[in-house]
């Protein structure tokens, strides 16, 4: 478990996510990399929910660099939506989409409908796996409730975080500081769950 302290590969090559994930796990001493750094192809996220293409995404860059990785597959589901756009929340414009694209195809998606029924959360899936066939790998998974604004709001953060409405702090993920969202988000209690169940499993004096 030394080698896997030392250094964490995460499988993606989000700027934002890495940011997050080095903050995160700083405590427990990680050298947290992202997998562009190493020649690992892209995975087929071709499973139908987040705990499988996390499972997908972590195995394939532990495969192709040989250390321990962690995979955080998340989106964002909207009730009035049926749970869209859920594992494809990334791609929810098209293939390819940006950020922007898919915050305005979201609110395209939801015009005309009232505050109380814009309700939305947030998930989380975070796979860590030791190495590539791992038959043991810890999974953990949390939620971020909160609701759709009609436009974004904030300079922060990634993703759909403009348009995530907070009711409780009267701001968007977008308009928190870091220190805050790392706290609150589904990441955030995702990665804490995380740390408790590594330290359950590789206690520091192994």
């Amino acid at each position: 478990m030394t080698q896997a302290k030392q250094k964490l590969i995460l499988a993606s090559g989000n700027a934002g996510k890495l940011k997050e994930f080095s903050g995160l796990l700083a405590p427990l001493g990680w050298q947290v990399e992202a997998q562009n750094l190493y020649p690992v192809p892209e995975a087929e996220e071709t499973g139908l929910t987040f705990v499988e293409n996390a499972l997908i995404k972590a195995r394939n860059a532990a495969l192709h660099t040989g250390y321990a990785a962690l995979a955080d597959d998340s989106g964002i589901e909207v009730d009035a939506l049926q749970g869209a756009p859920g594992i494809y929340s990334a791609r929810f414009a098209g293939e390819g989409s940006k950020d922007a694209d898919n915050n305005a195809y979201l609110l395209d998606k939801l015009q005309g409908l009232p505050t109380a029924e814009r309700t939305a959360r947030y998930w989380c899936v975070l796979a860590f796996l030791r190495f590539a066939e791992d038959p043991t790998p810890i999974i953990v998974q949390a939620s971020w409730e909160g609701q759709i604004l009609t436009e974004p709001k904030g300079e922060g953060g990634f993703g759909y975080d403009p348009l995530f409405w907070l009711p409780e702090l009267g701001k968007t993920a977008a308009e928190l500081s870091s220190e805050l969202k790392n706290k609150l988000s589904h990441r955030g209690i995702a990665s804490q769950q995380l740390i408790q169940a590594l330290n359950q499993r590789y206690p520091a004096n192994d």
